[in-house]
C-alpha cells in the first residue's frame, strides 16, 4: 500500500511540474532564446547575378553622380536624377547594402520604372525622378532635419524603408501613411548614417515586399505596370551601394 500511495503521488507531483513548466515557458519566463534566428537572404547562391557598372546607364544624372571603384557604387546626391539598368525587370528579387555618408540624406530603389518616363528626363536632361515604384532609402536623421527646417511634423513619411508608387499604382500595405498613399514600415529597423543597411526586395506579379536589416516591413500590391528598369536615385546626398544583386523569377 506504501508503495502504491507513493507512486500515485510522485505521478501527481509530475503531472504538476509539466504544468507549471508549460506556464513558465508560454509567459516567457522559462530559459528559451529571445532573438531566435529569422530565414536570411543575402543574395548568394544559384540565379543570382551581380549588377555592376556595365549593366546600368546614364539617365539624368551628371557623370561624375555616380562612380563604380572598390566593390561600390557611389553617388555624391547631385543632381537629383537616377541612373537606371540597360534591361528591363518583371519578375525578380534584389539584394543589396547601402549607407548614407551625411545625417538626413535622402536617396532611393526604383522598380518597374515606366520606360516613358525615363525617355522623357533622358531627352529633357534636367533634374527630376521617373514615374515607378520607390523604395525609400531615407537616413533617420532626415526626420529632424525636416521638422527643423519646414516647422511641420513630418507624419507623410518616415525614414525606415517606404514603399510607394510615384504617378503610377499601388495599392500599400498597412500601416500606411495619413493619406493612404504609402506603406510605412511595421518597424523602425534602419541605421543611421555611416552604417551599413541591408535591403532584400521581392518583385512577383505587380507585388512588392520590403526587407529591412532581414525582417519584412513593408509593401504593396495590385501594382501597374509591374515591368521596368530598376533605377537607383540621386537626391541631394552623397550615398554609397554595396553587393547589389539580382534574381530573375518566372
Amino acid at each position: 500500500m506504501h508503495s502504491n500511495h507513493f507512486g500515485r503521488s510522485f505521478l501527481a507531483l509530475s503531472a504538476l511540474a509539466v504544468v507549471a513548466i508549460g506556464a513558465l515557458v508560454s509567459t516567457g519566463y522559462a530559459d528559451e532564446p529571445k532573438d531566435l534566428p529569422r530565414a536570411f537572404i543575402d543574395g548568394t547562391g544559384p540565379g543570382w547575378t551581380a549588377l555592376g557598372e556595365a549593366d546600368f546607364t546614364k539617365v539624368n544624372s551628371a557623370d561624375d553622380t555616380w562612380s563604380f571603384k572598390d566593390g561600390l557604387i557611389c553617388c555624391t546626391g547631385k543632381p537629383i536624377s537616377v541612373m537606371r539598368t540597360k534591361k528591363q525587370f518583371t519578375n525578380f528579387e534584389i539584394n543589396c547594402q547601402w549607407r548614407h555618408l551625411r545625417p538626413g540624406g535622402n536617396s532611393g530603389i526604383f522598380v518597374w520604372t515606366t520606360p516613358e518616363s525615363i525617355e522623357k528626363l533622358t531627352k529633357e536632361g534636367k533634374p527630376g525622378l521617373p514615374s515607378g515604384i520607390e523604395v525609400q532609402v531615407l537616413d533617420p536623421a532626415f526626420l529632424t532635419n525636416y521638422e527643423k527646417k519646414t516647422g511641420k511634423k513630418g507624419t507623410w513619411f518616415s525614414c525606415h524603408g517606404d514603399v510607394f508608387p510615384v504617378r503610377v499604382k499601388m495599392t500599400p500595405f498597412e500601416p500606411t501613411s495619413p493619406s493612404g498613399s504609402r506603406s510605412f514600415p511595421s518597424e523602425d529597423r534602419c541605421r543611421e548614417s555611416g552604417q551599413w543597411n541591408h535591403y532584400y526586395a521581392r518583385c512577383i506579379n505587380g507585388e512588392v515586399r520590403l526587407w529591412v536589416n532581414g525582417k519584412e516591413v513593408s509593401g504593396g500590391t495590385n501594382c501597374q505596370p509591374r515591368t521596368g528598369y530598376l533605377c537607383l536615385e540621386s537626391e541631394g546626398s552623397p550615398i554609397e551601394f554595396k553587393n547589389l544583386v539580382i534574381r530573375e523569377l518566372p
